[in-house]
């Protein structure tokens, strides 16, 4: 994550382009988790929810708010698809990377160092399974998330989830259940202090 910790009120309706009465109202409508400082009422809002927050409605992310380890690594072997999954990540702010293959796939984790893989199981050569396996056990990979999108059956969807991937996404998706998907694995592992303060 970025070293901007923690934005005001002020600060967050700057990045979004809106009065700052707007993002109190999401504030209070559920929509954008934040938490009261003591005695003064003041709403302060968690970088991590902010981006999260953004990315689900598909709003762009400050690249100031967005740190290291939001590289995305897409293998994906219908050039159509990958296009497609790319250009939905970027314009979330993620950094995307394409491999059009399995093969390719694994010269690119190297260079990568991606945050996230997104795998599809049917290419020709070296599959999906196989490249999960890879990443699975290979020391330097085996902490990225995993994200299956395909156009599997339902057995081969349940077997990509017992063979170490993190979470699926069935063929054809809607670009906001990727984001959703993509948003909650990458911020696995941030700490929520909003339930700490």
């Amino acid at each position: 994550m970025s070293d901007i910790q923690v934005l005001t009120t002020g600060e967050a309706a700057k990045f979004c382009g809106v009065n700052f009465r707007t993002v109190i109202r999401w504030i209070e409508r559920g929509r954008l988790k934040a938490y009261k400082l003591p005695g003064r009422g003041d709403h302060r809002i968690q970088t991590q929810d902010f981006v999260n927050f953004l990315r689900e409605n598909q709003m762009p992310v400050p690249p100031e708010l967005v740190g290291a380890n939001n590289r995305i690594l897409v293998i994906e072997d219908q050039p159509e698809m990958a296009a497609a999954i790319k250009r939905t990540l970027k314009r979330a702010g993620y950094e995307v990377e394409v491999a059009k293959d399995g093969f390719v796939a694994g010269t690119m984790l190297m260079r990568h160092d991606p945050a996230l893989v997104t795998l599809d199981l049917k290419m020709p050569g070296i599959d999906g399974y196989e490249v999960l396996t890879f990443i699975r056990e290979h020391q330097d990979h085996n902490q990225v998330k995993v994200l299956v999108i395909s156009a599997e059956t339902k057995e081969g969807l349940s077997r990509a989830l017992s063979s170490g991937a993190d979470d699926i996404l069935a063929k054809p998706f809607d670009n906001s259940e990727l984001l959703s998907k993509v948003t909650i694995l990458i911020g696995e592992g941030q700490p929520n202090l909003a339930t700490v303060v």
